[in-house]
Order: C-alpha cells, then structure tokens, then sequence
C-alpha cells in the first residue's frame, strides 16, 4: 500500500475525530485500542484492517467511505 494513500487516509481520520472534539485518547478509549496506534494512523505510520477502520467510523459517526473521500 502507497505510503501516500496512508497519509492521506490519516489526515481524513483526524479531520473528523476533530471535527468530533475527540483528542486521540479519547477516540482510542471508545475504540478499544491504544492512544500510540491512533496517532500512528494520523500520521501514516500503521496500515489499519479494514474490521479497525469500521470500528473507527462507528465511533466517529461517520460513513465507512468518508474516510477514503481524498476530495473533501
């Protein structure tokens, strides 16, 4: 997977975690993982499962597909 596309994906992640007023703690809490692993997927680092980023919409209140929405 293109380490741009990581980027980008994590971008559009943090947009609407803030777009939520949810710090990484408090996102990572609701998802049952660790604070580290979502800064790492903010910044590109980590390629998340796609079972992960289903639970990270849910949390968020978002639609799977926005995530991947690189126009926005």
């Amino acid at each position: 997977m293109s380490t741009r596309f990581l980027v980008k994906l994590g971008l559009n992640l943090k947009k609407y975690r803030l777009e939520k007023c949810l710090t990484q703690e408090s996102l990572a809490e609701k998802v049952g993982i660790h604070p580290t692993y979502v800064g790492k997927l903010e910044g590109g680092k980590n390629n998340p499962s796609v079972k992960m980023l289903y639970k990270i919409t849910r949390v968020l209140g978002i639609k799977f597909p926005d995530l991947f929405d690189f126009d926005k």
